[in-house]
């Protein structure tokens, strides 16, 4: 579930996901509808849990937006013409037509900017629209980032990442309350969540969920060891501590465009 500009391996992301799916499951369980919407999945990732969302849109249509082509590939091949599929990053998002809900997932944690962010979404919702999702919060696997970053330092692997930018934003409940409010919603509430999850296939877990943006920098013959490295640090067996950051607010219905929202065409 991708928003930057690296390319994921969706195949395995579809096999190794698990608990993403199992969290997918929960948040879409908070998602009211009555059947008829049209609904955005932000992220839509492999498609898992945007298939359990067709199946309470009788009469409803999903938009699956991702900004990897894999993942959108790997959804159309799951999903076929049930859904419309836009491969965007989540920051630059444009659609010609007002979605009724906003569903995301294990998402917005690879948007750097939220504010941008927050403002897209509310402009891609229709007066009285819904955002419901959740993502990586304050907190998010804390102990396993430093450990990237250890051996990203390392100087057989340093000069790969010397510009790298912050990959996540793990926010908290308050910054992202008053980010929500700032780019035009109401009803708004916030909280985090703990999940840990001990992978059952921790190399090919991690490779492909965790360690990706950071891999995709290093030349093949050395991403092999740097993963094997991380994973040296971590605890035998590895538990990942994940902390979830729920979202939920309401697009004021007949608000005014703010003056500092980025519009959406």
């Amino acid at each position: 579930m991708n928003t930057g500009p690296r390319e994921w391996d969706a195949q395995t992301y579809d096999r190794v996901s698990d608990p993403q799916f199992e969290w997918g499951l929960e948040v879409l369980e908070r998602l009211e509808l009555r059947g008829d919407e049209y609904v955005m999945d932000a992220g839509c990732g492999s498609g898992r849990v945007t298939a359990r969302l067709l199946e309470r849109l009788p009469n409803g249509r999903v938009l699956c937006v991702d900004a990897s082509e894999a993942m959108i590939e790997k959804a159309r091949e799951a999903l076929g013409d049930r859904a419309a599929y836009l491969v965007a990053d989540l920051a630059e998002l444009e659609i010609d037509e007002p979605v009724d809900a906003v569903f995301s997932t294990a998402t917005f944690h690879w948007v750097p900017d939220h504010d941008r962010l927050f403002a897209r979404l509310h402009g891609a919702l229709r007066p009285g629209g819904r955002l419901v999702a959740q993502c990586g919060g304050e907190g998010n696997v804390a102990e396993h980032v430093r450990n990237i970053v250890t051996v990203a330092t390392r100087p057989e692997f340093a000069e790969h990442f010397q510009d790298m930018s912050v990959m996540w934003n793990f926010a908290t409940p308050e910054e992202t309350e008053e980010r929500l409010r700032n780019a035009g919603f109401d009803q708004v509430r916030c909280w985090l969540e703990d999940k840990p999850v001990q992978p059952e296939h921790p190399y090919d877990f991690t490779t492909t969920v965790t360690m990706g943006p950071h891999l995709a920098r290093l030349p093949e013959e050395f991403r092999r060891s740097f993963a094997e490295a991380v994973l040296e640090l971590e605890d035998d067996p590895l538990v990942l501590k994940y902390v979830r950051l729920n979202i939920e607010a309401t697009r004021t219905k007949g608000a005014p465009q703010r003056s500092d929202e980025q519009p959406v065409t």
